[in-house]
């Protein structure tokens, strides 16, 4: 379904225009068809502080749009007709969903601008990504309100043991996996692969490798939807990089290649060691340059910093290696049309466009500088000392993004000053919680 076809419909009646907020989750409202004629030409209004939101709607600290100096008021939002696909459990006439961003000055702190910017610039350059990324989660027999009762604590997993790719909880799960690629049709997102995980209840969704905006659209919707079957059907799901000290961590892994101009994929080189080109040398070179400063971005929550807790299988550092999932930057493929990086750093809860935009401007930082990688991993990456390494805290990470002028010429002054008072406030609000580990461990004696 396309936006004109919506539009010339006389059974249409509602549309859901939504735009994606830092968190990575899908924002916006229902209009009504005659109304969408107008948005679809002119745009339509939304509150920049919509960017300033937890996910539970806790108000963040972003500068000029919610502190003193804040009106909240809107800015418009540019509906991409490209987008249009159809809502699942939707009738027809209910069912369009067109996916939108900001523009005029809030595009500075739009997810989706940012990324649509970085792909112009490195489209500049000569270089046009094909991309695809993976997503972790664990699925839970309760409802968000069992959840809640039980203080998250002693929750049921779908299957009660650890179980990659075990078939057996496969099959007894058929249900659930069928009902996933059912509304990934009318999303029209592309489902490569699903599979059990290396956690009770853990599993992982993979969407097939597209260009532009394409993968990062398919990978938010998937986040949004997935957690909304999860709710139809009496579940519950969490993308938390670390929800228990008992599970292992939860990421997404972003898979990417380049091509040039004419097509011609520039990671290959056939006379080289695992066929990798100069040019493939130079983009990793480029992401253990600056990927470090931007771990904000891919470790954007308080929970995140967790996931690298000792015992984890988690990078240990900014390292590389072909086929080597002991680093962080992991090389997979064997010929022209499969040679790309995945990025493992990622955790579950970060925004799908500002990890390919960051990844992106890294590599090709890269490959314009001429940044030569540190040597490859051999081995257990965990048995190594990393040369280079990302931000460890929260604290850390927001200083070394705000002092990035990397990140700041890629991603803009704008970006970088609000997202960081963003998470700093969020830190700040933790910092002054007092968890029950530390009551149980210093009340009585400490």
């Amino acid at each position: 379904m396309t936006l004109d076809d919506f539009l010339a419909d006389p059974g249409s009646r509602f549309a859901t225009v939504a735009m994606t907020d830092t968190n990575g989750l899908l924002r916006g409202q229902m209009v009504s068809a005659s109304s969408l004629k107008g948005i679809a030409k002119a745009g339509m209004g939304m509150a920049p502080a919509q960017l300033a939101l937890d996910p539970t709607d806790v108000h963040l600290n972003l500068p000029g749009v919610n502190d003193d100096a804040g009106d909240f008021h809107d800015d418009p939002l540019m509906l991409d007709p490209a987008s249009a696909r159809r809502l699942p459990w939707a009738r027809p006439g209910h069912d369009l969903l067109v996916l939108s961003h900001f523009t005029g000055a809030s595009a500075a702190l739009c997810p989706r601008s940012i990324l649509t910017r970085v792909l112009a610039r490195a489209a500049e350059a000569g270089f046009f990504p094909k991309y695809g990324m993976e997503l972790e989660y664990t699925l839970f027999d309760e409802t968000p309100e069992s959840a809640r009762a039980k203080g998250y604590r002693d929750l049921k997993p779908a299957t009660l043991h650890a179980s990659h790719d075990l078939i057996i909880y496969q099959a007894m799960q058929t249900e659930w996996y069928e009902a996933l690629a059912a509304i990934c049709e009318p999303l029209r997102i592309d489902l490569a692969k699903m599979h059990e995980e290396i956690g009770a209840g853990f599993m992982e969704c993979c969407i097939g490798a597209g260009g532009g905006l394409d993968p990062a659209d398919q990978l938010v919707l998937l986040k949004n939807f997935l957690r909304a079957l999860a709710l139809r059907q009496g579940k519950s799901v969490t993308f938390m990089p670390r929800w228990s000290e008992a599970a292992d961590s939860q990421s997404i892994h972003l898979h990417m290649s380049l091509k040039d101009k004419s097509g011609t994929p520039v990671f290959w080189d056939g006379a080289q060691r695992h066929g990798i080109s100069q040019t493939f040398r130079w983009f990793l070179g480029g992401l253990q340059a600056f990927i470090g400063d931007m771990t904000l971005i891919f470790q954007p929550t308080v929970n995140s910093y967790r996931r690298f807790a000792p015992g984890t299988f988690a990078p240990p550092g900014l390292t590389w290696g072909y086929e080597n999932r002991t680093t962080c930057f992991r090389l997979v493929g064997h010929d022209p049309g499969s040679l790309r990086v995945e990025n493992r750093l990622p955790g579950a809860d970060t925004n799908p466009y500002l990890t390919t935009a960051a990844t992106l401007a890294a590599g090709i930082a890269g490959i314009v500088g001429q940044i030569e990688p540190d040597p490859e991993v051999i081995g257990s990456g965990y048995a190594q000392e990393p040369a280079r390494d990302f931000a460890r805290s929260m604290p850390d990470a927001i200083s070394r993004l705000r002092g990035s002028a990397f990140a700041r010429d890629w991603l803009g002054d704008r970006f970088v000053d609000g997202f960081t008072a963003t998470r700093e406030s969020q830190h700040d609000e933790f910092r002054r919680k007092v968890p029950d580990v530390e009551l149980q461990r210093f009340f009585d004696l400490g």
